[in-house]
């Protein structure tokens, strides 16, 4: 069991910056692979981002590229996702993930869940 537990959503404006965090407990986070996912009313929960285990490999969906930084501290055992230029689509409860393949993506791969951060932002 990988105990993920989430923070730093809010609500911020259209154009600005939000970082998330992930704090894991249990020996083997440093092991997993590790990603974010969002789900918006009324939608499917859909991948954002995910690192591998060294860190050395990312992965981010084509809608956020460019703008979101997914990043992994080990000795913390804590995982970052750098937000920028947020749009009002981003509007979403933000989900971190345990032990995903890196570049599948898929939601039915993750291993463990987090209870979610809500992020709100406004136009």
């Amino acid at each position: 069991q990988v105990p993920l537990v989430e923070s730093g959503g809010g609500l911020v404006r259209a154009g600005g910056s939000l970082t998330l965090s992930c704090s894991a407990s249990g020996r083997t986070f440093s092991t997993y692979g590790m990603g974010w996912f969002r789900q918006a009313p009324g939608k499917e929960r859909e991948f954002v981002a995910a690192i591998s285990w060294t860190g050395g490999r990312t992965n981010y969906a084509d809608s956020v590229k460019g703008r979101f930084t997914i990043s992994r501290d080990n000795a913390e055992n804590t995982v970052l996702l750098q937000m920028n230029s947020l749009n009002p689509e981003g509007t979403a409860i933000y989900y971190c993930a345990a032990g995903l393949p890196v570049m599948s993506g898929v939601s039915s791969q993750v291993r463990y869940w987090g209870q979610g951060t809500q992020v709100t932002v406004s136009s």
